[in-house]
């Protein structure tokens, strides 16, 4: 027998943002090496590997039908990523790093995906090294 879906809207928005991400990554020629890596100081989306760079990438998802029409074309999902947030993300990495025993460059990226339900479409864009 099947459970019934208890994730939040939030969270399943999200589930689907993500899984868009990782299918724009490899039709790029990435390597999806994990997903959500959860540490109790911070979360990492999505691990990756193009060359020998990895790249740890951050995914903000918005469903466009949540918000309101003047905003459709204005809202910036990257707006989402603050300093805290970044803090956060250095200490993840850095500790994802040790525990695999990687020793390559990396960067941090941000996918922003903008998802039409109605639609059953997404727009993906990524924003590339971004600064810690």
């Amino acid at each position: 027998m099947l459970k019934p879906d208890q994730r939040t809207e939030k969270r399943k928005l999200g589930d689907i943002g993500e899984n868009l991400a990782c299918e724009f990554l490899r039709r790029r020629g990435f390597e999806i090496l994990d997903r959500n890596y959860l540490k109790k100081w911070g979360e990492i989306d999505i691990v990756a590997k193009k060359g020998s760079l990895i790249h740890f990438v951050e995914v903000k998802s918005v469903s466009c039908e949540r918000l309101p029409d003047a905003s459709k074309d204005r809202y910036r999902p990257e707006d989402n990523m603050h300093p805290w947030k970044l803090k956060r993300l250095a200490r993840t990495m850095q500790t994802y790093l040790l525990d695999k025993k990687i020793d390559l460059d990396f960067q941090l990226d941000l996918i922003t995906v903008k998802i039409d339900e109605r639609e059953r479409k997404g727009r993906v864009e990524i924003i590339e090294n971004v600064v810690i």
